[in-house]
């Protein structure tokens, strides 16, 4: 139970992706998932790699974009917060970090966080980096280091323009009740 609990914590127990074209049509695919008996959660994500800085340190950390809905039912997340909220996730510019990629940047909640990711504006000179500062919202710790360290959880439309991604999500991630069936 550990085991699974722990390892797919914060991982889907099946990954849907597109493989053609992008998958615009992720709420309705999202919806019919859902409905699937033994389907507990059928969560549309954009996920990303991307630095994250402070005044004091910086850490390649792994973006990922979700509704705020999705997140609350997330219970390694959901129900770990160590400080700050999850309310009005949705609306705010705000991100939820594990509490060892805070204490490594040496930020708590109300500071900012720095993201940069590589692949930003198309320039005449190139692509620019994108680099915006965040909020912390909320601090969790799952409990495992790997996810503790290098988790920041940004909401879904916040996260389709940063990384620019107008109208798709990367996957859906779908959790049942019965992983190991």
């Amino acid at each position: 139970k550990e085991l699974l609990d722990k390892i797919l914590g914060l991982n889907g127990h099946l990954l849907i992706q597109p493989l053609e074209s992008p998958l615009t049509d992720w709420e309705v695919v999202a919806g019919r998932i859902s409905k699937v008996p033994g389907v507990t959660l059928a969560a549309p994500i954009v996920e990303g790699q991307a630095l994250a800085s402070s005044p004091f340190n910086a850490s390649g950390v792994l973006v990922r974009g979700l509704r705020a809905s999705d997140l609350a039912k997330l219970p390694s997340v959901a129900s770990n917060i160590r400080q700050g909220t999850l309310e009005g996730f949705d609306a705010g510019q705000g991100v939820a970090v594990g509490k060892r990629l805070a204490d490594q940047l040496s930020l708590r909640v109300g500071d900012s966080v720095t993201l940069v990711a590589p692949r930003g504006a198309v320039t005449p000179m190139g692509t620019t980096p994108r680099i915006k500062p965040y909020k912390i919202a909320a601090i969790f710790e799952v409990g495992m280091s790997e996810y503790d360290s290098a988790f920041v959880f940004m909401p879904l439309p916040e996260s389709q323009a940063y990384f620019n991604r107008a109208g798709d999500v990367t996957a859906i991630e779908v959790y049942v009740d019965k992983p190991d069936q």
